[in-house]
């Protein structure tokens, strides 16, 4: 046996020999009791067993209380945790616990694990003053093995570049596996094997997606790094293509029916899927009627089916910069569930009885069908709304009214207004980006939101008091926690230098002077920096069975029931609220965290996929403005630069400190600032700066600024 698979052959061993006092309760054992439990019974092996034993008590892994008897110091000498890598090759493997101390790998002792992975670490005994550091023994599950980059062909063999600034690695191709791919092209590869001696793995290229800075090819390309898949399956296209169109009478006859009732959505001009529509009844009594009616996904998508796992594995849909990845095939979200006008639809409605001051008198929720009037894109129900004239005109003033009730209790309850600017590009026929302007949230906005609001806040309610009683019920809520103390503390005193005071006293009085600081810097240059910060510091709101509260809309009970189109958590709570509806009984409650969990993390994915599309189109914007002077405000800060916002267009860029040659600059964190060490000039976050546009890297997605001197 050669050396390194000796040494091989022996880490395993330990670290068998380490399960054996871990199962045994940490019972004093000598080495042939230790031997018989690993079914061991050679003298070759006990030997060895013995040695590893001597070796691991030198090494303080384990004691020998009494001569010949071993017991392990520690418990914790293998530990379970994700691999995060550092630049330089190394990395950090963060624990499951988190209480257990992050412990750091050398490369040469990571065995090919990748960022992401999550795998089982020996961890060494911790000498004093020094970190915990170990060596990976085991790869327990790979977080990825399919990357996008660049092929590099050469005559006999192609390596691929991967686009994933945290693989390290680039992937030997053989010819035989380029899939038609050429020098330069753009592709998908996935690794198929890694030999323990190699330092590269193979692969093999799985789609070409085009010429590397084609906009389809760039697209599909985040698509791919974050998992999304390019096209539905056969067999989910053909699922979805069978439904019957036709609404049978036995249908409706079980719907509560509001096709005679004034419907009507609101929705952007390009908007292709219509998830929601209101309708709007005067009643008798002086109140309204105001149904919220959400498309009935759940009445086509039957749990447990091929169209039902597809869109439970892909959790939402994505918006890229330039097009919609739907989470169910076009003939669901743009045909049958799409509330088109002039159709009968089938939905799954929350109806509220509402008084003159938007109190709610009464509820009711269930299956309905309706028939839309009118499609109302946003611009048009916005020109209503100020000229106080034109189609339904009386309906929608009205709705407005009593939305801007809605909204001004929320805010007096608690709930914080955070309107952060949304960057839209006007793109050419082959997606170039020839100008960026940022979206404005108007009334008409804010009135669909609010009722939207209204349905999810009440449809929560409804289902955790309903289950107060003798049982209760297994559901999925939006939940977002109060922020950290230490979070809000730093972010007050950041507002502070830019004279905004923030009471953080008690939650109440936190959100009102959040409020104000919003209100306040609406429109100015540092609103985005302000608002970004602001968000950051606050928790992440998640899917969950646990805890209902929402800390942000200052609401004890909240859910998502509104697109079930674009959102598998909508459709899970459209299933639920049918089954307690109908009296059924709770669902188990372990198994409904697992898909709240896998739902919150694939939002996360298509969060950060829509960033990188922005991020790349930004990049192809000041492609063409290299040279060009902006002004700009600082809008973040690392130990090796500073980010900068152009004002004019949003796009964001980074001036490195190695090219400040003034002074040597480092990052002041507590206060966020860079300081000149000699000169003791100073750059603080949301200061104004002029900036040139130096460099664009677009495989990157980066943009580098030269900081152009007073």
């Amino acid at each position: 046996m050669s050396k390194k698979k000796s040494n091989s052959f022996n880490l395993v061993l330990t670290k068998l020999i380490t399960d054996v006092f871990e199962k045994s309760g940490n019972k004093p054992l000598n080495y042939k009791q230790v031997a018989s439990k690993l079914n061991l019974h050679d003298d070759e092996s006990r030997g060895l067993i013995l040695d590893i034993l001597k070796e691991e008590t030198k090494k303080g892994i384990l004691n020998e209380p009494e001569k010949g008897k071993f017991i392990l110091k520690q418990l914790k000498t293998f530990v379970t945790g994700k691999v995060d890598m550092t630049s330089d090759g190394s990395a950090y493997i963060v624990s499951e616990d988190e209480f257990e101390e992050d412990i750091y790998v050398a490369p040469r002792k990571l065995r090919n694990a990748l960022h992401g992975d999550i795998v089982k670490v020996y961890v060494y005994a911790k000498n004093k003053g020094r970190k915990k550091d170990g060596e990976v023994v085991e790869i327990v599950q790979r977080a990825k093995m399919d990357f996008t980059g660049i092929v590099n062909l050469s005559d006999r063999f192609a390596f691929f570049i991967p686009d994933d600034r945290k693989m390290l690695h680039d992937i030997f191709i053989p010819i035989d596996s380029l899939k038609g791919a050429k020098d330069k092209d753009k592709a998908i590869a996935r690794i198929v094997d890694w030999p323990e001696e190699a330092k590269n793995p193979i692969g093999e290229i799985t789609h070409v997606l085009g010429k590397q800075g084609e906009n389809n090819a760039e697209m599909n390309a985040i698509l791919a790094d974050y998992g999304f898949p390019l096209a539905f399956p056969d067999e989910v296209e053909k699922q979805a293509e069978a439904i019957e169109e036709i609404i049978l009478a036995e249908e409706i006859a079980i719907r509560r029916d509001f096709r005679e009732v004034l419907t009507f959505t609101i929705d952007p001009a390009d908007a292709k899927d219509f998830d929601d529509a209101i309708s709007f009844k005067k009643l008798d009594n002086g109140n309204v009627e105001v149904g919220v009616h959400i498309a009935d996904v759940s009445h086509y998508v039957k749990q447990g089916t091929a169209l039902d796992k597809e869109a439970f594995e892909r959790g939402t849909s994505v918006y890229l910069v330039d097009r919609v990845i739907p989470m169910l095939p076009e003939r669901l979200s743009n045909g049958l569930c799409s509330l088109r006008p002039n159709e009968d639809k089938l939905c799954f409605s929350a109806v509220f009885e509402l008084d003159s001051e938007a109190n709610v008198v009464e509820q009711w929720f269930g299956k309905t069908i309706i028939h839309s009037d009118t499609r109302f894109s946003y611009e048009d129900a916005q020109e209503i709304l100020e000229n106080k004239s034109g189609k339904h005109s009386e309906e929608l003033l009205k709705l407005n009214e009593l939305a801007y009730i809605l909204r001004e209790r929320k805010f007096k309850h608690g709930a914080i207004s955070f309107e952060s600017v949304e960057i839209k590009f006007h793109l050419d026929e082959q997606g170039k980006p020839l100008g960026v302007y940022a979206k404005e949230r108007k009334d008409a906005h804010k009135l669909i939101e609010d009722y939207m609001l209204l349905a999810n806040k009440k449809v929560a309610e409804f289902i955790a008091k309903k289950g107060k009683g003798k049982q209760k019920l297994t559901f999925v809520y939006r939940s977002h926690d109060s922020p950290k103390e230490d979070a809000l503390l730093s972010f007050s005193q950041f507002a502070l230098k830019f004279g905004y005071k923030i009471d953080i006293s008690s939650g109440r009085e936190t959100a009102k002077s959040l409020n104000f600081l919003m209100a306040d810097v609406e429109g100015k240059k540092e609103q985005n920096v302000l608002t970004q910060l602001a968000i950051r510091s606050m928790a992440k709101a998640v899917y969950t069975t646990k805890k209902h509260s929402h800390y942000g809309l200052a609401f004890d009970y909240y859910t998502h029931f509104t697109s079930p189109i674009r959102r598998y958590p909508d459709v899970m709570v459209h299933r639920l609220l049918e089954l307690y509806l109908a009296g059924g009984k709770s669902v188990s409650e372990d198994e409904y965290e697992k898909f709240s969990m896998h739902s919150s993390q694939m939002e996360k994915k298509a969060a950060d996929a829509e960033r990188a599309s922005v991020k790349y189109k930004q990049a192809e914007f000041l492609q063409n403005n290299i040279g060009m002077e902006y002004n700009g405000i600082i809008s973040g800060l690392t130990e090796w630069g500073m980010y900068v916002e152009i004002i004019e267009n949003k796009c964001e860029g980074m001036i490195r400190l190695r090219d400040l040659n003034d002074d040597f600059y480092v990052l002041d964190e507590k206060n966020y600032c860079i300081i000149g060490q000699r000169r003791k000039k100073k750059y603080q976050l949301g200061d104004e700066v002029r900036i040139l546009v130096k460099k664009v890297d677009l495989a990157k997605r980066q943009i580098d600024f030269t900081l152009m001197r007073d």
